[in-house]
């Protein structure tokens, strides 16, 4: 079976996507989140769960190889002991203790979930687009950067955001007492 064309395909490709998109991703997870689902959804910038969510690295029940970046991913949220146990025992994960190990940002109830993960997207749509961008650039390169590198491309980042129209209306709305109004330039 060639269960690797449909990766190379599709799920790469998503994976890319969703870890380089200049604007913040969500995964919202109100269910099962098992095998590529799962590492897809942590393939997002925030993790969102209901209460009853499950994430599960189900490959070994299958006999096939954690897939979608999940052999990238988990081991760099949780550490590679930790991700491989997970991969080897298929071992299903609640949401609250998703969000313990750090996999989920935050667990809502079930029956306000819809509610929750709307009023938190709105909270970052109004947030500053050009500095989320700048964030996710810099947690990016970090994965591979010394500190020396990571400390000169902060220093980059931080002089171009300070450039902004978004900086310069964050210190007038805080000055102002008053919410900014960012427009992400």
């Amino acid at each position: 079976m060639a269960v690797g064309t449909a990766l190379e395909r599709d799920y790469n490709p998503l994976v890319l996507r969703l870890t380089t998109f200049p604007k913040p991703t969500i995964a919202a997870l109100n269910g099962p989140a098992v095998g590529a689902s799962m590492n897809i959804a942590l393939a997002c910038d925030v993790v969102l769960a209901a209460r009853s969510a499950m994430l599960q690295e189900a490959f070994a029940k299958i006999g096939l190889v954690p897939d979608a970046g999940g052999t990238w991913i988990l081991p760099r949220l949780i550490g590679p002991k930790r991700a491989l146990a997970l991969m080897m025992t298929a071992d299903p994960i609640g949401a609250e203790e998703a969000e313990r190990m750090g996999l989920i940002y935050k667990v809502f109830d079930d029956t306000s979930f819809r509610a929750d993960v709307t009023a938190f997207a709105q909270r970052l749509a109004t947030g500053p687009a050009l500095s989320y961008r700048l964030m996710k650039d810099a947690l990016l390169a970090s994965l591979t950067n010394d500190l020396a590198s990571q400390l000169a491309l902060e220093a980059k980042l931080q002089r171009q955001a300070g450039f902004s129209e978004d900086f310069a209306e964050g210190v007038a709305a805080f000055r102002e007492k008053r919410p900014p109004l960012f427009k992400g330039r």
